[in-house]
């Protein structure tokens, strides 16, 4: 097939998931983070308060990364041009499938982590109250 891209597979790969790195702060940012919060309670609001299901789907677009990482994706696409395996509209589509998944596993892991920094805070604290008080650390 002449339509194969030239690139080593192993490269393209490399190259996928370093590109979605960013697409997932990005996606996770404007989705979970405080600096993005009024503007997401905003779209919350409006995705559940508008009447037409266009706006209310559009307005929903920004509060789950998931949905919001399909748009991050393109528009990193468009910047690079990044194709996978083919050249051309083939390439483009499953590079943009490829980067939208690899940007949720890592979105996935990144709030995992976090999920158990919380947990073992909570139960250091716990631990910590539990402490006489003469006992605790300072």
């Amino acid at each position: 097939m002449t339509d194969l891209l030239d690139i080593p597979l192993l490269h393209q790969m490399g190259i996928l998931l370093f590109l979605a790195m960013p697409v997932a702060c990005a996606a996770w940012t404007v989705t979970h983070e405080e600096v993005f919060r009024e503007p997401r309670e905003f779209c919350k609001r409006q995705s559940q308060d508008c009447k037409s299901l266009p706006q209310r789907k559009f307005f929903y677009l920004f509060t789950c990364e998931y949905c919001f990482s399909h748009y991050v994706s393109a528009l990193a696409l468009w910047i690079f041009h990044f194709q996978l395996i083919f050249t051309g509209w083939r390439g483009y589509l499953i590079a943009w499938f490829a980067l939208i998944w690899i940007a949720n596993v890592y979105m996935s892991i990144f709030n995992r982590l976090r999920l158990e920094i919380k947990h073992e805070n909570v139960s250091i604290a716990v631990e910590q109250n539990a402490l006489p008080p003469n006992a605790r650390p300072k």
